[in-house]
């Protein structure tokens, strides 16, 4: 019966579709119900993908509730209420809109993840739909209290780690894309996707605790909530590489929400892609806040003053800018605090005002040592003619002209001479990690640096770009007719040859290619695609995984994206494997919210098996003393194996295929290149995989200041079986 009503709404949204696309004349469009006709047709078309992703498993619950005002009421059993949970809500509308189905962000359909044997919530039963396509694959009832028209209570289960549909969910072989829990959501998970907390939350949890599904059903519950408020300002999720933003790139167009943008914190700045990576210590010094003042200098670098003085030539006269002109005009623009770009026009017009005084001095001056033929208004003219003559343009833009962030990054990275002016305050070292070859890729830590060069110079947003490019299309019209003007005054009177004269317009004059790009209809994108493109654009929520990983200057980027702060950090301290990345939530937030920030903690480790999950523990008190480590709640059989050094690799991954070939595998090895397939600690951040091989931990542990915390990660990526192999990092006793 449900999917019949999905069938029938689909096939009502595609009838709409086709309508719509019918509406507009394409001979004659008239603007008005073109863009009438493109905001539905986007609707629509969001609305048949929300329709589609939602048959993937529409229903997969059911309570019965206690509830004297019952919607769907129990057969035989009064104040008791039958709900049905799915992906999304459907309704009878035919019968006063009764409720048919749940969607699972609904507060009506809170119970199935709260209730539980010793806290029920009125909850009597709560079955478990396992579908495949159409069709019932299983069913799973567990009775969580006793009604007075119940036997005794039967079939009753306790403990996370019993549960029959989350077992088969975390026993289930390993894809290359994350499944959602919208199924199987415990009840600490729960209170944080629906926290209605308005600031900064801060969710930590150790390995395999379920901080990134939690984070992404968030996201969900946050645009089911807050629809309205969210679907105009966006959604940005921060993920640490683009690997795991694949993996996770299903999840919430399953839950029914496709507007949403992905982004790793590399690629947060639009319109540059990172395809480099810089060495620790560079990382270490671009992710420095120190990089603020040598960002600074670098602009100011920039400002500069002639070395003697510029003698220009206007109108015949012979005017002379001396380098103390120049200095005092860029001491009221410095002084106006504006941003460089902003401030030229201070720079110009204090430059203007010398020189249209010098000007006036020259053409005004009385022979007879009178006082100056020429009064305010005259010398205000000749500041206002003095702007559009080419030598005084050229002046302007030598000594303060308009940047972009990449040019001065670029420059500045480039060029040592620049590094020593910029960071002149700091040691030779500094210095050095700074520069690189001309020509060289823009790195992940470059995006952060741009971020904070456009706030610096002015950058304006895609929108203002365009609205000047707009202003400066009128201005193009208005000059054409106005040159056509003055031809149409003094018209030839000589038409013997029997022709009508031909009359033009400013719209003949300009091209046509230009003309057809201006009555395009300019902006159908959705609010994410605005958003992508926007390094001003102002967020309604923010959830960043692996947070631990942000740098001070990659704070300062996102913490511009979210001015209302309203934002869900997901991370773990003990997996910090950035040089610059955050050993303390209070130490890193502090600049923006001081203490004012909601923190949760997950307690269970859902993924990591306990014999694993013990190899992994025996780390903490090396790289996090006092961290309580999460309970494991299963076991897999299979330990742990620890091979010598030189044993065959591929002998070992041949197999765990042959042994389980449909579950995945991955060797993680040294961040060298030096063993073929394999993958580095930074490039599983964040997934998961069946089974584990780890190459040489001890190079791993000795390649980076934070290694020991790269170990740790890497050993909590399996879900089945760990296999390490090589010798074992000095002060590890478990693995020795």
């Amino acid at each position: 019966m449900l999917f019949a009503r999905l069938d029938t709404e689909v096939a009502q949204s595609n009838e709409r579709l086709r309508e719509v696309m019918k509406r507009v004349d394409a001979a004659n469009p008239d603007a008005e119900a073109l863009v009438q006709r493109e905001t539905e047709y986007h609707a629509l078309n969001a609305r048949l993908d929300r329709l589609n992703l939602a048959q993937l498993g529409l229903v997969f619950g059911r309570i019965d509730v206690a509830d004297p005002e019952a919607e769907n009421p129990v057969p035989g059993r009064p104040g008791m209420d039958r709900r049905y949970i799915g992906r999304m809500g459907l309704d009878a509308r035919e019968e006063g809109y009764r409720t048919l189905l749940l969607d699972w962000r609904a507060p009506m359909a809170r119970p199935f993840y709260l209730a539980t044997t010793a806290q029920p919530e009125g909850v009597t039963v709560r079955r478990h739909i396992r579908t495949s396509g159409r069709t019932v694959t299983g069913v799973d009832d567990e009775r969580l209290s006793v009604s007075p028209t119940d036997g005794p209570a039967s079939g009753t289960r306790s403990g996370v780690g019993s549960e029959s549909a989350l077992l088969s969910v975390l026993t289930a072989p390993r894809t290359g894309h994350m499944a959602d829990i919208v199924e199987t959501i415990q009840r600490e998970q729960d209170e944080i996707i629906r926290d209605r907390t308005r600031g900064v939350m801060v969710v930590e949890g150790g390995p395999g605790t379920g901080k990134t599904a939690v984070a992404l059903h968030r996201v969900a519950w946050l645009l089911y909530t807050w629809r309205e408020q969210l679907a105009a300002t966006g959604v940005l999720i921060i993920g640490p590489n683009r690997t795991f933003l694949d993996y996770i790139s299903r999840v919430l167009p399953e839950l029914g929400e496709t507007g949403v943008v992905l982004s790793t914190i590399g690629e947060l700045y639009p319109g540059v892609t990172p395809t480099a990576t810089d060495s620790l210590l560079t990382r270490e010094i671009k992710g420095s806040e120190e990089m603020v003042p040598i960002l600074a200098e670098a602009v100011k670098a920039h400002q500069t003053l002639p070395d003697a003085p510029v003698v220009l030539k206007v109108e015949g006269i012979e005017l002379t800018l001396t380098p103390a002109m120049v200095k005092k005009a860029r001491t009221r623009a410095r002084r106006s605090r504006r941003p460089h770009n902003l401030a030229q026009p201070v720079f110009r017009d204090h430059l203007l005002a010398q020189l249209a005084e010098q000007l006036a001095e020259r053409i005004g001056s009385d022979p007879l040592g009178g006082r100056n033929l020429l009064g305010g208004g005259d010398i205000a003219q000749l500041h206002e003619d003095l702007e559009e003559e080419r030598a005084v343009v050229d002046v302007v833009d030598a000594y303060w002209p308009l940047l972009d962030p990449e040019s001065v990054l670029d420059g500045l990275l480039t060029d040592e001479s620049a590094i020593a002016v910029a960071a002149a305050d700091y040691d030779d070292e500094t210095r050095r990690a700074l520069f690189r070859e001309a020509g060289s890729p823009w790195t992940t830590s470059d995006a952060a640096l741009l971020d904070e060069l456009a706030e610096r110079l002015g950058m304006p947003d895609p929108e203002s770009a365009r609205e000047a490019a707009e202003r400066k299309w009128r201005e193009q019209v208005e000059d054409a007719q106005d040159a056509l003007d003055i031809l149409s005054s003094s018209p030839s009177s000589d038409l013997d040859d029997g022709f009508e004269a031909e009359i033009l317009s400013a719209h003949d004059v300009i091209d046509a290619e230009t003309l057809a790009e201006r009555q395009r209809i300019r902006d159908t994108r959705t609010t994410a695609e605005r958003a992508r493109m926007d390094h001003t654009w102002a967020y309604g929520h923010v959830i960043v995984d692996e947070a631990q990983e942000l740098s001070p200057m990659e704070w300062r980027m996102v913490m511009r994206r979210c001015p209302s702060r309203w934002m869900t950090l997901v991370g773990d301290t003990a997996q910090t494997g950035s040089p610059a990345g955050v050993d303390s939530w209070t130490e890193s937030l502090a600049p923006y919210v001081h203490s004012r920030f909601h923190r949760h903690e997950l307690t269970v480790n859902y993924r990591t098996p306990r014999d694993i999950a013990d190899v992994a523990d025996a780390l903490l008190p090396i790289i996090a003393p006092g961290h309580t480590p999460a309970t494991a709640i299963r076991d897999t059989g299979q330990g742990v194996r620890f091979l010598a050094a030189g044993t065959d690799l591929a002998t070992v991954a041949g197999e765990l295929a042959e042994r389980d070939p449909e579950r995945t595998s991955v060797i993680i090895a040294p961040d060298d290149g030096q063993v073929p397939g394999s993958t580095t600690v930074a490039g599983v951040k964040g997934l998961e995989f069946d089974h584990v091989i780890i190459l040489d931990p001890a190079g791993i542990v000795e390649q980076s200041p934070q290694g020991w915390q790269d170990l740790y990660v890497a050993y909590t990526r399996a879900t089945q079986s760990l296999t390490v192999i090589g010798r074992p990092p000095h002060g590890n006793s478990i693995v020795g």
